[in-house]
């Protein structure tokens, strides 16, 4: 990462509130419906999958494997190139887009499927961006 300054960050929002206050502390969180059992990611006050409202908001384990990815060459003005813009498969089964990061941005290094860590990285006092990296560099 290069000029933290220069990344746009999120505004919680009632609705997400619960994911950032997790990333602060350090866990990943996401929401699972309390009638049909389905985990899900992005934060929303309802499933997607049945539109219950009755949800709750849990610990992800923090482990995913990589999905798919794309190494960005263009130049960035908050980031250093090249750079990886990833989707992760979450242990838990949702998706989500991040980084991965402690690795060469290299097809030889990020290789599809290989297990991830979430890492978090403070960006003000507020927000902490969840981030993966190989599991064996978090050891």
């Amino acid at each position: 990462m290069a000029d933290k300054s220069r990344i746009p960050l999120p505004i919680p929002t009632p609705e997400t509130r619960h994911f950032w206050e997790g990333t602060k502390e350090g866990e990943l969180r996401l929401q699972r419906c309390d009638d049909c059992s389905e985990t899900y990611f992005p934060p929303r006050p309802f499933c997607p999958a049945c539109s219950s409202r009755q949800v709750s908001v849990f610990k992800a384990s923090g482990k995913a494997t990589l999905h798919s990815y794309v190494i960005n060459h263009r130049p960035h003005p908050a980031f250093d190139g090249p750079y990886s813009i990833a989707v992760v498969q979450l242990e838990e089964g949702p998706r989500m887009m991040t980084n991965i990061i402690g690795t060469e941005q290299t097809p030889e290094a990020l290789v599809l499927d290989m297990p991830l860590t979430v890492t978090f990285e403070a960006m003000s006092d507020e927000i902490s961006l969840p981030y993966f990296q190989p599991e064996e560099a978090s050891r």
